[in-house]
């Protein structure tokens, strides 16, 4: 029998992180060449954090040859995925894994141990089969949370508004989902309290029309969605400086960090220009200020641009209290101390000059993500279900054969979107000002 997730047990995991720091969180999971899996329910089967965290990795990390899949399936349990991991992820042979599961486990219900008990046992399972797989390292990424004002509206369980009891049940498979995580020596990543802490501040911003979770209560749109990506790309260590151009007004010079190309500045007068094309870009966002129905609303409640995407201007050799700085077609000004500090662009500016190659190479990601949920469910997960496969060496060899031709069009549309990573070309010009 597995032993359940006891106090002494949860008592012991608290130590270990104590004792080992922040040293695995802070350390990139990254290497080139890493193959990324992206599993999880039909929230990830919508396709959206999956794409965020894969558009992330190939355009904003400067980590070579990355290659992601997601594996999402609507209405699974942890104990579904470990019935399917050795056959469906066979086709990809990943060497990092991401894991999202306890929305369906939590059975929509107040929390109850023999609820934790099954949870833990078929996260386990699924931690035993990706070690025997040879799966580098996992992220065992807790279940998100459902939505305070859209999750049953008016409705109880346990003499509890339904949102508050279902987000206690997971808020405990999150805490049984950390404890395993540091037992086996894996990496965590804490959806859910990403998911509330800041559905906690939009809501007392935006109002409680505005969805983090979802129209259904469960399902998040964009908005909801970038916070997953920002606890998963957490969980994975990535260096969130994306880039920094640094100019030096007094000595007309200008430089930048490998994949920004920077020119020499030029001079028109007081007024300051330098070019730069850049090939590791800055992570961009679509809607407006109040929509859930994109990315952009959701970023003042969540430090996404702090941690995950630094792309900094700094100035020095500024004679005046401020400069205007116009990029693309904005213009903003700072101060001389901000400059001089350095000006993150990708906050600073809601229109970049990156927004258009972005959603285009996004749009790549997505038709390739597309076809990725039709190749695991509808055939290769099926494979599996063949009478005697395991012993009927020709319905092996057609089943190779057939994932062979699956994953030539999956590269295919693979490269695709990598073609679309061409250098971006910018001019930054620095104006200056009494203020």
């Amino acid at each position: 029998m597995r032993r359940s997730l006891s106090a002494k047990l949860f008592s012991a995991a608290v130590i270990a992180l104590a004792l080992l720091g922040s040293a695995a969180a802070d350390e990139s999971a990254l290497q080139p060449k890493a193959r990324v899996a992206i599993v999880g329910d039909s929230i990830t089967e919508q396709k959206l954090y999956s794409k965020y965290v894969e558009s992330w990795l190939l355009a904003c990390s400067g980590v070579p040859d990355l290659r992601v899949m997601q594996f999402g399936w609507g209405g699974e349990t942890a104990g579904g995925f470990a019935n399917r991991a050795d056959n469906d992820l066979a086709v990809f042979d990943p060497d990092i894994v991401t894991l999202c599961y306890g929305m369906n486990d939590g059975g929509y219900q107040p929390w109850r141990s023999e609820v934790g008990t099954a949870y833990e046992a078929n996260m386990r399972r699924i931690l035993d089969r990706l070690s025997a797989l040879g799966v580098k390292s996992v992220v065992v990424g807790s279940p998100g949370a459902v939505d305070t004002n859209f999750f049953r509206p008016g409705q109880t369980m346990a003499d509890k508004p339904a949102h508050v009891a279902y987000n206690d049940n997971l808020a405990h498979l999150r805490d049984i989902d950390r404890a395993l995580a540091t037992e086996k020596g894996q990496r965590f990543a804490d959806v859910h309290a990403a998911m509330v802490d800041a559905m906690t501040k939009a809501n007392g911003t935006l109002g409680p029309k505005y969805d983090v979770c979802g129209g259904d209560g469960f399902h998040p749109g964009p908005n909801g969605q970038l916070l997953m990506a920002y606890a998963f790309l957490k969980g994975l260590g990535v260096d969130g400086s994306i880039g920094e151009i640094f100019v030096d007004l007094a000595a007309n010079a200008a430089k930048g960090t490998p994949g920004q190309k920077v020119a020499e500045v030029q001079k028109d007068g007081p007024v300051a220009t330098v070019e730069v094309s850049s090939t590791r870009w800055p992570f961009c966002f679509e809607g407006d200020a109040n929509s859930s129905g994109g990315t952009r609303s959701i970023l003042p409640f969540v430090p996404f641009n702090d941690d995950l995407n630094r792309y900094l201007l700094r100035v020095t050799g500024l004679q005046t209290p401020a400069a205007k700085v116009t990029w693309g077609t904005e213009t903003k000004t700072f101060t001389k101390d901000q400059l001089a500090a350095g000006v993150n662009l990708a906050a600073e500016f809601p229109r970049t000059p990156f927004d258009e190659p972005f959603a285009h190479f996004q749009a790549a990601v997505a038709e390739k993500q597309n076809f990725e949920t039709f190749m695991i469910k509808q055939i290769v997960t099926d494979f599996r279900l063949i009478p005697d496969f395991s012993t009927d060496v020709e319905a092996q060899a057609a089943a190779k054969v057939l994932s062979g031709k699956l994953m030539k069009r999956w590269e295919t549309l693979d490269t695709t979107a990598r073609e679309r990573l061409v250098p971006v070309n910018f001019t930054i010009r620095i104006e200056p000002t009494a203020g």
